[in-house]
């Protein structure tokens, strides 16, 4: 039986059943992965195939092995589906001895597959998921919320617009919890800064027409258009922005989520010009810049924040695995908190208490094309927020692991 093979839109379930015949590993046997992303709706360029080539590039550097015991990757498609994504992390758990599941492309996923996680003390990597909900309310002791989250990118874009008199914004939103938790999240750093959400709209996901959000947005006269939205959503509003011509009017798009790969979707005509706040610029330094040309050779594509950051938080879950001597979560979760993380995506990261991987967070500017060098000389940094700075303080949190 394949486990690498894609379990398709159609059978799930039927996929399921066939995972549960194969053999329980016993846990000195070998370390497993399991990598459970989108592969088939709006995040598949976000997450999917290149986001578990990044987390095997992970596992490769270990040399395939830690503590004696090989490393095994599997990978499945959570539909962007919660039940469907517990269940194979039940199943995975349970059936096929994961020790540690990664990815988790939305805040819903990464509570029904860290809840389970959690059931059966198992590690939680939430690398792709974006709700600063993870690591406040609902955090969670099994689980390490490690790329970026809504609190962080609010906090960057948020505070460093308005504090240059970009006051008025209109917020065109993603209609789930991601969306909320971004526009709340940037609408107190803005009105912390001096300025005012004028107006929002809340968009579906997977919506192709955004003409009549982005007729609201231009009838507010709002300074900044934010787009609270990501992947395919936010590769169509910025297209269809051009196209309405918002930046010939003075009003000014800033995307909250952009990745490198949704930039090249839409082309730096169309892009140039657009901020955005992401966790992991590729030309930052010699790591990060020797991690994104051995990505790029291998996938054809640069890598994205929540790539690099899986990446990232399996070398550090490998790490802590190897210092232990075991994949017992509760060694293994202690070690990754102690131990600081210093790689090709964060070169001065931690692990706080609340599950909170604190890191710094980079202020971005797409490229016109008469500046860009080359394919992936898309962005021109223009400020690094220091992690205590972008992420929420402990002081202010709500995780029962730091308030109780």
């Amino acid at each position: 039986m394949n486990k690498h093979k894609m379990t398709s839109s159609l059978a799930v379930m039927a996929a399921l059943a066939s995972w549960g015949a194969a053999p329980a590993f016993a846990q000195d046997d070998k370390i497993v992965i399991g990598v459970l992303g989108d592969h088939s709706s709006a995040y598949a360029d976000v997450s999917g195939p290149n986001l578990v080539e990044a987390v095997k590039m992970a596992v490769e550097e270990a040399g395939g092995e830690v503590a004696g015991r090989p490393v095994e990757v599997i990978w499945a498609d959570s539909q962007l589906k919660p039940d469907v994504a517990a269940t194979i992390a039940r199943q995975w758990i349970e059936r096929d001895g994961v020790d540690v599941i990664v990815d988790l492309p939305s805040t819903a996923i990464a509570l029904a597959a860290g809840d389970v996680a959690q059931q059966h003390d198992k590690v939680a990597l939430l690398t792709s998921p974006a709700g600063s909900n993870l690591t406040n309310q609902d955090c969670r002791s099994n689980s390490i919320h490690w790329t970026y989250d809504t609190y962080a990118i609010a906090n960057s874009i948020g505070r460093a617009l308005a504090e240059s008199g970009k006051k008025n914004w209109f917020f065109i939103s993603a209609d789930y919890s991601f969306g909320a938790q971004l526009e709340g999240d940037a609408t107190a750093a803005i009105e912390a800064a001096g300025g005012k959400v004028v107006g929002s709209a809340r968009v579906p996901l997977n919506t192709v027409d955004f003409s009549s959000f982005l007729l609201q947005a231009q009838a507010s006269g709002a300074d900044i258009v934010a787009l609270a939205n990501a992947g395919n959503d936010t590769v169509n509003a910025i297209k269809q922005a051009n196209e309405f011509g918002l930046a010939q009017t003075g009003q000014q798009v800033a995307a909250m989520v952009l990745l490198d790969n949704d930039i090249n979707s839409v082309g730096l005509d169309l892009a140039q010009g657009t901020l955005y706040s992401t966790a992991f610029a590729w030309m930052l330094n010699d790591k990060s810049r020797a991690f994104a040309e051995a990505f790029r050779e291998r996938t054809g594509i640069n890598p994205n924040m929540n790539m690099a950051g899986s990446y990232s938080a399996v070398k550090h879950y490998l790490a802590a695995v190897e210092a232990v001597g075991t994949d017992e979560a509760g060694p293994v979760l202690a070690a990754m908190r102690e131990m600081p993380v210093d790689d090709a995506f964060a070169p001065n990261g931690k692990v706080r208490a609340d599950g909170r991987m604190v890191h710094d967070m980079y202020l971005m500017r797409v490229k016109a094309p008469g500046d860009s060098e080359g394919p992936w000389d898309i962005a021109t940094l223009e400020e690094t927020i220091p992690g205590d700075t972008a992420f929420r303080s402990l002081a202010d949190s709500q995780c029962p692991l730091v308030t109780d």
